[in-house]
């Protein structure tokens, strides 16, 4: 398992959000472009962003691959994955009684539509776990009488 990311700066939060709207499964953006549509506009100098990039790299946030003399930088994983990643860090610090505390203020200061669809993927969740339990598959409701 990749080691638990921090929360992200303003500029590596613009960088990683500019990845993720561009490359796709494309080959990936060089420095001068992602200077280009982040840094121009904050009066960031090119090795500004070659040296943030270069960070995220080795905090395994963006990906990179050689293409002739310049780097390909795309984002190592998904927003949707990074979110979850970023979420059990921050609730992996916390110990039980703690940690449910922080989901019932999460909750509590969620609104109606926000808790419906943390329903809605509790349920999904449940749903794509059913078909591992009729083929035998083992979870900790295994055994439970429905």
């Amino acid at each position: 398992m990749q080691k638990a990311r921090n929360i992200l700066g303003d500029l590596e939060r613009a960088v990683i959000e500019h990845l993720w709207s561009v490359t796709g499964d494309g080959p990936g953006v060089t420095v001068r472009e992602v200077h280009d549509a982040v840094g121009v506009d904050r009066g960031l100098a090119y090795t500004t962003l070659m040296t943030v990039l270069d960070r995220m790299t080795k905090k395994g946030l963006v990906s990179r691959q050689r293409d002739g003399r310049a780097w390909r930088y795309t984002a190592a994983s998904s927003r949707e994955e990074l979110t979850s990643e970023t979420m059990h860090h921050t609730l992996g610090e916390l110990a039980g009684d703690e940690r449910r505390g922080a989901l019932l203020h999460f909750l509590g200061s969620s609104s109606p539509e926000e808790v419906d669809e943390l329903r809605a993927a509790l349920a999904e969740l449940e749903n794509r776990q059913q078909p591992a339990h009729a083929n035998g598959g083992r979870s900790s409701r295994a055994g439970r009488s429905a």
